[in-house]
């Protein structure tokens, strides 16, 4: 392991399209994971740990923005994973700008929805809007490192040490099972007039935070 994240931090791996794909798709998959767990236990304690609240709208813990965020820290921050400082810096920035813009852009185009606000948040110093805060972009920037340093190398390590087609397998199956679900929710359900996740959760019983 330690020989693949040296060569990592050099640039002295060469990957195979199979493997950009592969490996992307599963830090995809684990970018999302690591997004709903954040939120869930982040709601627990800002609604004064009396009840755990659903996140996101899928059936799995998994959510879309966090895996889009970390596709953007490795464009923006791979070529200086060299400089910690700067990946974080970088993640700071990148993230922030996603947040604001997709929280601005829900809310005026689908008539003042808002999926988070920061208003109703505890720890929200350097609110703008309800959209963004420096709490989170900071809990962003720190998240960047583990993903530059930690889940990235791991997935380029596993990338290399098992079968290919077996790596192959465990990502196309994981992604595809994530994207069917993202798909179902977003546009399927509405489609085929079918129950969406929240419905159905909240029919169980499960609570979400509203930000109404």
């Amino acid at each position: 392991m330690k020989n693949i994240f040296d060569k990592y931090l050099n640039d002295k791996i060469k990957y195979e399209k199979w493997q950009i794909i592969s490996i992307l798709s599963l830090v995809i998959v684990i970018s999302g994971i690591f997004g709903w767990v954040y939120e869930f236990i982040f709601y627990f304690f800002n609604g004064g740990m009396k009840y755990w609240y659903m996140q996101g709208g899928n059936f799995l813990p998994w959510i879309n923005i966090y895996a889009i965020g970390s596709i953007l820290i490795i464009i923006t921050t791979y070529k200086v994973k060299k400089k910690p400082i700067l990946v974080f810096l970088m993640a700071f920035f990148v993230t922030g700008v996603l947040e604001y813009l997709s929280g601005y852009f829900i809310y005026k185009l689908c008539d003042g929805l808002r999926l988070w606000d920061y208003n109703k948040e505890i720890f929200n110093f350097g609110n703008i809007g309800g959209f963004v805060c420096l709490r989170s972009i900071l809990f962003f920037g720190i998240a960047a490192l583990m993903l530059m340093y930690l889940i990235l190398p791991v997935c380029i390590y596993l990338s290399k040490r098992i079968n290919k087609n077996v790596f192959i397998s465990l990502s196309i199956i994981l992604i595809s099972i994530i994207m069917f679900d993202e798909l179902y929710n977003l546009i399927f359900a509405r489609v085929l007039n079918t129950p969406r996740a929240s419905v159905v959760y909240r029919s169980l019983g499960f609570k979400y935070v509203s930000f109404k």
